[in-house]
């Protein structure tokens, strides 16, 4: 008996879903929702199975991101995306790696709906144009000019990211070690001048309200785990692709992805919300599935 398409595909539909939504609980559901529609058709009058579910995981995804959007309208502080413990693998394929960082995320979620949708699918996942028209009710011609503006948007907003993982690794490192010591100046010999952090804590957890801008303030704010967290576990892992932090104290994580640009950390975004951290569990298996 040959393999269920869903199954073969499940993988590629949870990441299309996850960089969609940002959140790998709504991308459970949705993948979840998929299967429930899949189980329901004739499956035999289905020319091309994936497309068919992507084309169903996309518009559940749709669905939800416009009810998340009210959500997010009463959130309390910065809302970040929702980190992942990945395997070092998802990093070869580079343009999956780039597009699951915590950076695109971030930048993603500066699109609408729609344009979000057909982002991910046309530049991520090369998905044909027709394809993309089916799944987000639209034509081609203006899905052609929804993609076109949404590339501008995202290149106008797109952090630089270092593709030498071997760097970021040890500039990761550094700043654990830094970090872990309360090490002011090693901070500040990691940190870019006008890097930026962000936190979310989403009105559980303890965390800074707005972005800090700055090395000097923010190596500061950094150098004080050491001081008020004894007994703090910080370790490497890596994070939606990339390698990351993960910091544990009395049983509360929070999960730290930088960005890395010549050497220089520019962007903090730390995870501090319970809620979101639950990919920190297990590894996620992440995939493009181009050549299935």
């Amino acid at each position: 008996m040959s393999e269920d398409p869903f199954v073969r595909h499940r993988n590629l539909l949870f990441t299309v879903a996850y960089e969609m939504l940002g959140s790998a609980a709504d991308a459970e559901d949705v993948v979840q929702e998929t299967w429930l529609r899949w189980d329901g058709v004739d499956q035999a009058t289905v020319q091309d199975a994936r497309a068919y579910l992507v084309r169903i995981v996309t518009r559940q995804a749709l669905n939800r991101l416009r009810t998340m959007a009210r959500r997010r309208e009463e959130y309390v502080g910065e809302w970040l995306p929702e980190p992942l413990l990945t395997a070092p693998d998802v990093a070869e394929d580079i343009e999956l790696a780039e597009s699951v960082s915590m950076a695109m995320m971030t930048v993603l979620e500066t699109l609408g709906p729609t344009e979000r949708a057909v982002f991910v699918l046309r530049e991520v996942f090369d998905t044909p144009y027709d394809e993309i028209a089916e799944a987000v009710g639209k034509t081609q011609a203006t899905v052609r000019q929804i993609a076109l503006r949404a590339r501008k948007h995202v290149e106008a907003r797109r952090p630089r990211v270092a593709v030498d993982r071997t760097q970021q690794r040890e500039v990761v490192e550094r700043f654990l070690a830094a970090v872990q010591t309360g090490d002011v100046q090693g901070l500040l010999d990691v940190l870019a001048p006008d890097v930026v952090m962000k936190a979310d804590g989403g009105g559980i957890a303890q965390a800074i309200r707005k972005p800090l801008r700055g090395a000097d303030p923010v190596a500061r704010l950094l150098s004080n785990f050491a001081l008020f967290a004894p007994g703090g576990v910080v370790e490497m892992v890596w994070l939606n692709g990339a390698p990351a932090v993960r910091i544990e104290v009395q049983g509360e994580l929070t999960a730290v992805s930088l960005v890395v640009d010549e050497g220089r950390i520019t962007r903090i975004l730390a995870m501090r919300n319970p809620h979101k951290l639950t990919g920190l569990v297990g590894e996620t298996a992440l995939s493009r599935d181009v050549t299935s």
